[in-house]
This record gives C-alpha cells, structure tokens and sequence, in this order.
C-alpha cells in the first residue's frame, strides 16, 4: 500500500471516529457558560472574537465591561462603528489607579446589576461580562451570587466571563473553561502595550 493510500485509511479511521463522538453529543437547550482567565493575555480577545461569530449568526450581543473604565479600545470603537453590540462600560479604570474600595465595589456591583439585567431579559444570545474575574478575585462581588444569576439566566443567552484568577466555584459551574497561558510578553522586554494589539 502507497503512502497516499495508507493515509487516506488512517484519515478515514479518525473521521469514523469523530463521527460517532458528534453522534453522542447533544444540543442541551440553552446557551452555554464560556470563562476566559489564566495569567496569559488573549481572554477579552477572544470573547470579542466569539461576539464576531454570534453577530455573523445575527444573533443579539451585550458587553459589560467591569474594570476599563474610560479607557479607548480598539475592540469598543469597532462595535461602536458596527451599532450592533449593546455595550456598557462600567469600571472606573484598574483597582489600583482608583485606590478606593468602596468605590471599586459600587462600580462592580453597578455593572452586575446591569450584567444580571441583560442576561434575564431573553433579549441577548450571548453576554460578555468582561473582567468580571478581577471584581470577583477582590471579592468586590459574592461568587454564590453571580452562579446565581448565571443559572437564573435566559435559557437563550450564552454567558462569557473574563479576567485572571477565576474562582473554582465559577470554573466548576461553567461548560467551557480555558485558561490563556503567558509564554511571552513584550512587556518583560519593556516594550509597552500597542495599539491595534493589546487595546
């Protein structure tokens, strides 16, 4: 048998294979509960990449954003220009630029309340809850109420929740779970962020 051959066989075995896995799987009902986090850059990055993918499915996104704050990104003036994003930027910058924490927890509490809102209304597909992760580690919110909300959600809307250091609780509780991983960074070698990459 010819190399050609024998890989045409093996390619046929894995995509038996694959096949019957995809038969096992189920659709169950409801959108799914995606966290981003790890210590490696890419977790908002790729939420916004998978809101590209619901809006190519002209499915209803919403954005809040708990921590950037009157920060310009790329990613929000790009929705911004499209129009079909609802978004809600309601951070008041990184925790230790406002150095307050009776501020910081109002501002994260706002934003969940707004977060809880849109994921119960039945309107969104999907909700991007953006740096949820950092309110969470600083125990700006209760985690028992935010798993609570999330599975008070509309069966219809996905849910994604970014930032470092997610809680075990949430990371048990959510269907995909992927943590980004920091090779390299520029920043080790003093180069700061840039535009277009990093914001």
């Amino acid at each position: 048998m010819s190399d050609a051959e024998t890989h045409k066989e093996e390619m046929k075995k894995v995509q038996a294979k694959h096949r019957a896995k995809v038969a096992e799987t189920e659709d169950p009902g409801r959108g799914l509960v995606l966290v981003h986090t790890g210590k490696g850059k890419g977790k908002s990055s790729s939420a916004f990449g998978v809101v590209i993918r619901a809006l190519g499915w002209k499915q209803k996104v919403g954005v809040v954003q708990f921590i950037k704050g009157k920060w310009i990104t790329g990613e929000k003036r790009f929705f911004d220009r499209l129009g079909d994003v609802t978004w809600h930027t309601m951070g008041e910058g990184f925790t230790w630029d406002t150095q307050d924490r009776d501020r910081d927890i109002a501002a994260a509490e706002a934003a969940f309340a707004k977060g809880v809102e849109m994921m119960q209304s039945g309107d969104y597909d999907l909700v991007v809850l953006d740096e949820i992760n950092i309110a969470l580690r600083y125990d700006y919110l209760d985690i028992h109420a935010v798993i609570d909300s999330l599975k008070a959600r509309d069966d219809r809307t996905g849910v994604i929740l970014t930032g470092r250091d997610a809680k075990p609780e949430l990371m048990d509780y959510a269907d995909l779970v992927t943590e980004m991983t920091e090779v390299k960074h520029p920043y080790q070698s003093g180069i700061k962020a840039q535009r277009g990459v990093d914001f």
